[in-house]
């Protein structure tokens, strides 16, 4: 690393216009060829996978679906001048790019409309393609709506996939440069992270704009590329920045600073993003294939923020010199001062806190665990899986529909089951008919409708309705009882094989799978994390701590966005609606993510203890230091963290908001309570039996330097608060 940082330092302007030249021929190629964005498809196998395979052989997709209008009359919807201005504005849909049939309750057919018991509401059926302006139908539905005639646009034809972006992320980036400005007093060092960081995830976002045409990733992929990128792009460059400014005011010169800033910091910044890169890419344990799209897409963006961080960066710091320095620290170089770090540690706030533990270590670990189960409780009753249009925010036309829909018709009017069964002869044919018209006596259908069989075609359909939206628990259960019970039960001896599946099924298989193996996801990257500290650290103690630990940051971070996004606890103030069950993508993003996270204030930390442990043999000492040294800036960084994270978190958008707000409060979590509390009281406890490793795995185990040859270490944020203290450079 050390010959890597000087070729930086020594071609700094040959690695800024490669950077450069990186950049814009990224964009050129991005704009020349666009992006291959797709919906990635790909389901875990499942009875709901089953079912579609067996749908595909009656026939191909149309490319259509269906959704509804539907409108409510303070008088009756068959009023005339109800019935007039309806009618004309169905005709106009009727005529949209896109619509290929209106089915309304008006045509003397009335197939695919209804009128509820009240004569209040109704609703009309359009079949649309692939690829319809929701937009457009919306203005032309709720064109003709009033103070006595509610208009609404909704279901499965007419749902939006989520925006990529709604720019909130900038509101992150100015929080973290205001963090920064406040901690370096310097602008040029607040600016470096920021600027690495965005060079970083743009140059990889174009990457992966390009990546789309040859592997399969959803647009989505794009929002959570982007907000993961920003966040350790930003923390790996405030490390370094930090040591290389720890190194100036210690006396060296502005080569050596970048080579140790790149040869320590630089080498935790190198661990760490590789463990986040793995950890995103083990998310294809799950077998989701939008999961697995996005850690690549994320884990492309890691890869990166870590080039720019240990080249770009360097560059920069060498171009810059002493100008990262404060003018108090520009000052002191001039006259020549040099601090004393003891002194200074002991003196920051930090250093106060590594001495609290030290003195109380039992009612520090007592603490801190309480305070860790309260937060991490709710992830016991955790729910995964699709919100509804019932949830979303007051106001919003998704909620509109619904809020007009559900009353009049039921809740589960969108939550439609598709049962699905091989009829290879009319006796089977018969059988299915029956079990049709059975199915409707059993609780929670409100009713069934069977599709007429064509002749000759082999397989039989049939919807169900449930009486409870998709959301709902009794949905959950209907389905499970379908399946294992009613089903089986209904069908012995006919030779009858009924599959569940359609979209509500299909997100409850989804949840299932992903239940069933999270656990195996979150055993994976536990064993990760302690292998890689085991091979950096040398030791069986503390990384056995740092993986429990990152287990207990994990709990945080699903208990957080139960409580919240779950629960309803402050969900409508962020805009996303009530409360609902958590979207299966999010726990596996905030688990692979926050694992990462949590690896890289586990490795900076232990990084300077495992230092002094090799220097002094003084296990108290190693602690005290470590944390009084490394305190600052770990939570500046966590501090960074939050402020781009939250700003996700009040996008709008459900899923992203959780994916935000989960690892912004899961990270301060994780930095001041764990890493700089429970952590060294453990430590504390454990005494010397931290740096015990058996001879025997010492031979085989491989030699992974993290804190590199001799490191300049001092907390320079410290040096600034420090009491009569000269801060200064020889």
């Amino acid at each position: 690393m050390t010959a890597l940082a000087r070729l930086c330092f020594r071609r700094r302007r040959t690695v800024l216009t490669t950077w450069v030249l990186l950049v814009v021929g990224l964009a050129v190629a991005a704009v020349t060829w666009g992006s291959g964005f797709s919906g990635v498809t790909s389901l875990p196998d499942g009875e709901s996978t089953r079912a579609y395979a067996l749908l595909a052989q009656a026939g191909p997709t149309t490319g259509t679906s269906q959704g509804r209008i539907v409108w409510r009359a303070e008088t009756d919807v068959q009023d005339p001048a109800v019935r007039d201005a309806v009618t004309t504005m169905l005709a106009d849909v009727a005529r949209l790019p896109g619509v290929s049939a209106v089915a309304s309750p008006y045509d003397e057919s009335g197939g695919g409309g209804a009128v509820d018991a009240s004569g209040h509401t109704a609703f009309a059926t359009v079949t649309v393609r692939d690829g319809v302006d929701v937009d457009q139908v919306r203005d032309v539905a709720t064109s003709v709506a009033s103070p006595t005639l509610r208009v609404a646009v909704g279901g499965p034809g007419f749902r939006q996939d989520p925006q990529p972006s709604h720019g909130t992320e900038g509101i992150g980036i100015v929080a973290a440069l205001v963090v920064l400005l406040l901690v370096f007093r310097s602008r040029w060092a607040a600016a470096l992270p920021i600027v690495t960081g965005l060079v970083g995830v743009g140059s990889s976002l174009l990457a992966v704009v390009l990546v789309s045409h040859v592997v399969d990733l959803d647009a989505t992929s794009i929002t959570m590329a982007a907000l993961i990128g920003l966040g350790v792009g930003i923390d790996y460059a405030v490390f370094i920045v930090n040591r290389f400014r720890g190194a100036l005011v210690a006396g060296a010169g502005v080569e050596d600073a970048v080579a140790t800033a790149v040869d320590t910091s630089g080498r935790a910044v190198v661990l760490a993003g590789l463990t986040v890169v793995a950890a995103l890419l083990g998310m294809a344990v799950v077998g989701l294939g939008v999961l697995t799209g996005m850690g690549q897409a994320a884990a492309v963006t890691v890869l990166f923020t870590v080039a720019a961080a240990v080249t770009l960066l360097p560059a920069l710091l060498g171009m810059l010199g002493a100008r990262v320095l404060s003018a108090r620290q520009r000052s002191a170089l001039a006259a020549g001062h040099r601090p004393d770090a003891d002194t200074m540690h002991r003196a920051s706030l930090s250093g106060r806190w590594a001495l609290v533990q030290q003195r109380a270590p039992r009612r520090t670990v007592v603490g801190a665990l309480v305070v860790l189960a309260v937060l991490a409780l709710p992830a016991l009753g955790m729910h995964v899986g699709d919100a509804d249009a019932s949830s979303d925010p007051k106001g919003s036309p998704t909620r509109e529909y619904a809020d007009l829909m559900g009353p009049a018709f039921g809740a589960g009017v969108d939550a439609t089951l598709v049962l699905v069964a091989q009829v290879p002869d009319d006796a089977t044919a018969a059988a299915f008919t029956a079990l049709a018209d059975r199915l409707a006596q059993v609780p929670g259908v409100a009713s069934v409708q069977a599709a007429p069989l064509a002749p000759g075609a082999g397989v039989a359909v049939a919807t169900v309705t449930p009486t409870t939206s998709a959301q709902a628990d009794e949905t959950v259960d209907l389905v499970h009882r379908l399946r294992a019970d009613v089903l089986p039960a209904a069908t012995a001896g006919s030779g009858l094989d009924v599959l569940v599946g359609g979209e509500t099924a299909t997100s409850i298989d989804i949840s299932d799978a992903l239940m069933n193996r999270l656990p195996v996801y979150l055993g994976l990257v536990a064993l990760l994390g302690f292998v890689l500290l085991v091979v950096a650290f040398r030791s069986l103690l503390v990384p056995l701590v740092g993986a429990l630990t990152n287990l207990v940051t994990l709990a945080v971070g699903l208990g957080v966005i139960t409580a919240i996004f779950q629960h309803g606890w402050g969900s409508e103030l962020l805009r996303v609606g009530s409360g609902a069950p958590i979207m299966y993508i999010v726990p596996v993003i905030v688990v692979g993510v926050m694992f990462g996270l949590a690896m890289d204030y586990q490795v900076f930390l232990v990084s300077r203890m495992h230092e002094e442990w090799t220097a002094t043999r003084d296990s108290a000492r190693a602690v005290r230091v470590g944390v009084g040294e490394t305190g600052r800036v770990i939570a500046t960084a966590a501090t960074i963290m939050l402020s781009v994270f939250a700003s996700f978190g009040f996008s709008g958008e459900r899923i992203v908001a959780a994916i935000g707000i989960g690892l912004a409060l899961a990270v301060v979590v994780d930095a001041f309570v764990v890493r700089l509390t429970l952590v060294p009281a453990l430590m504390h406890l454990l005494g010397r039996a931290n740096w015990y490793y058996p001879r025997w795995a010492d031979r085989i185990t491989p030699h992974l330097s993290v804190e590199g040859a001799a490191p300049v270490v001092i907390d320079v944020a410290s040096q600034e608060r420090a009491h009569d203290e000269p801060v200064g450079v020889r």
